[in-house]
């Protein structure tokens, strides 16, 4: 792979952080319960508060995919640095779609006379998106530490 077409990806990769930060910055601010409340009490709401805690899950996978496409381009693919980022990977798309579920647990307990329905939908999508990537990258880093085997066994016998 060349190392423009890695540098492009670990600048795609800063944009949406910069984008998913922006959004949650400015999200809270426009929500329907929060727009008469001080700033103060805007970011002291509960779901907002677990929100930002749940989103560290996401930025850790941002930073680790973009710490992977480091390795790729720099010809260190088939080793165990990009093994672990691929398993830190899968475990932050698993923290998160855990996330999800429970914040669509909370809303649906305490939004029970109330039609839900819009954020419970954007909860399933996301789930399941975070699934799949924690799906994908369990088979990447199963399929990466065989070829890392493999590699240090044939550099054991040469």
């Amino acid at each position: 792979m060349k190392k423009s077409s890695t540098i492009f990806l670990q600048v795609v990769i800063v944009l949406i952080g910069i984008g998913a930060l922006a959004l949650m910055l400015r999200f809270p601010l426009t929500e329907g319960r929060a727009v008469n409340l001080d700033l103060f009490s805007i970011y002291a709401d509960p779901f907002i508060v677990y929100m930002y805690l749940a989103s560290i899950a996401f930025f850790v996978a941002l930073y680790q995919a973009f710490k992977l496409l480091g390795l790729i381009g720099q010809n260190k693919v088939f080793s165990l640095n990009s093994v672990k980022a691929l398993r830190n990977i899968k475990y932050c798309a698993i923290i998160l779609s855990a996330s999800i579920v429970m914040a669509m647990l909370y809303i649906m307990m305490s939004h029970g006379d109330d039609d839900a329905a819009g954020a419970i939908a954007m909860g399933i999508v996301t789930t399941f998106v975070s699934i799949v990537i924690a799906t994908a990258a369990a088979v990447f880093e199963r399929t990466l530490q065989n070829a890392v085997d493999l590699k240090s066994e044939n550099d054991l016998t040469v």
